[in-house]
């Protein structure tokens, strides 16, 4: 008998939770045909985990999906933005529901629930009420390449930034009083490589910034930034030729 798998969005945030949720969705049956990420218009970056738009377009790209970006605000719009997204997503790509990477925090679950079902799509959640810190050893043991991006300075220190989760990296969090899953918002990573991707994502890192109780470690896309250093090179060395 032939088997169709559904056609799903996935909520992905770029970090190890949305992508190991669409690793096992995948195992689950489901197809995903797209990833939407909410997206800062005004800072020109995703929401959260602050990822640029080179770089999600990289990673639906080495993920072999199409890229919705829900350009939305933080206001009472925010719902709204992401439902309209899930209704156009049905309509073009034929989506029958949208996994999400949420674990045990029963708002977030009713308020992506609540987005499907007002979209008219199924709500699917791969990790809902699993171990925390099992699921950070599964996806770390399955080759998910995690770089912690974010840390909130109050709990871990900016030692933290840069570096790629491990079982050791998870114990130092761990030691620090931190959630080993970081549910609850100590961290946020940047998946780079691993299952589903068709090849490691290229990037670079910046300085840090700190902006209140957080640590931010930039990401940019690794070809854009060697342009516009090659640019600055040749307008360096334009200058010393001609004496400015």
């Amino acid at each position: 008998m032939y088997y169709v798998r559904k056609r799903v969005a996935v909520s992905y945030s770029g970090g190890k939770d949305s992508a190991l949720a669409m690793y096992r969705a995948v195992q689950l049956g489901y197809e995903p045909v797209c990833i939407l990420t909410t997206y800062n218009s005004e800072a020109g970056r995703s929401w959260f985990h602050g990822l640029p738009t080179e770089i999600l377009e990289q990673i639906a790209e080495t993920l072999d999906v199409s890229l919705e970006l829900v350009k939305t605000g933080s206001g009472d719009n925010y719902a709204a933005d992401f439902t309209a997204a899930l209704k156009r997503m049905k309509e073009e790509q034929g989506i029958v529901g949208c996994v999400f990477g949420d674990i045990d925090i029963e708002e977030h679950f009713r308020w992506c629930d609540s987005c499907c079902r007002n979209a008219g799509v199924e709500s699917v959640f791969p990790l809902w009420q699993e171990d925390r810190r099992a699921l950070v050893r599964e996806t770390i043991d399955l080759g998910f390449k995690a770089m912690i991006k974010v840390v909130r300075l109050s709990v871990l220190g900016e030692e933290f930034l840069g570096r790629t989760l491990s079982g050791e990296v998870v114990d130092a969090i761990v030691r620090c009083g931190a959630d080993a899953c970081g549910e609850n918002g100590e961290y946020h990573t940047f998946v780079w490589d691993g299952p589903l991707f068709q090849r490691p994502v290229e990037f670079r890192t910046g300085s840090v910034i700190r902006t209140g109780d957080y640590g931010i470690l930039p990401v940019y896309d690794d070809i854009i930034a060697g342009k516009v250093r090659d640019a600055a090179e040749a307008f360096v060395k334009f200058r010393e030729n001609h004496q400015i």
